[in-house]
């Protein structure tokens, strides 16, 4: 069995929570949904639960945050192209998402954060096979290019 990862993120409105990820192609799966959590299904081996606050705060004793205004994660995700990630994006702002900051682009690797409506953060990515398997270091250097 390979590892899955499901990583839980609060939401102060689960509906709406749902209708955007949606928009960015996930699926939900409706066995591992009810009124307190909903199972956002991007692809056989990563999950997010999306759960409301209060429901959220059960499975912790520690203060959950507003990820509004503080940031406990950055949930990266990996795009098969640059066009892929500034397509995620452009559904993302449409479904009611923000982009906090600039693409960044190193040469070896391409990246635009978008914050969910809750301010959640996820930063989708681009990188080459080459610079993956060699190091960023390694693939700027065979690109005669210093690293950033």
């Amino acid at each position: 069995m390979s590892t899955k990862i499901f990583v839980n993120l609060p939401t102060t409105d689960l509906e709406r929570s749902k209708a955007f990820y949606t928009a960015l192609g996930c699926d939900i799966n409706p066995l591992f949904t009810d009124e307190n959590a909903a199972c956002i299904v991007w692809s056989d081996d990563v999950y997010f639960m999306v759960l409301t606050r209060e429901y959220f705060g059960t499975f912790t004793d520690k203060q959950v945050v507003d990820p509004k205004s503080a940031a406990q994660a950055l949930v990266a995700l990996s795009r098969d192209s640059r066009e892929a990630v500034d397509g995620v994006l452009t559904a993302g702002l449409a479904a009611g998402g923000t982009e906090p900051r600039e693409a960044q682009d190193y040469g070896f690797m391409y990246s635009r954060d978008l914050e969910d409506p809750d301010g959640n953060i996820l930063e989708f990515l681009y990188m080459s096979e080459e610079a993956a398997e060699q190091g960023p270091e390694a693939y700027m250097a065979g690109q005669g290019a210093e690293p950033a």
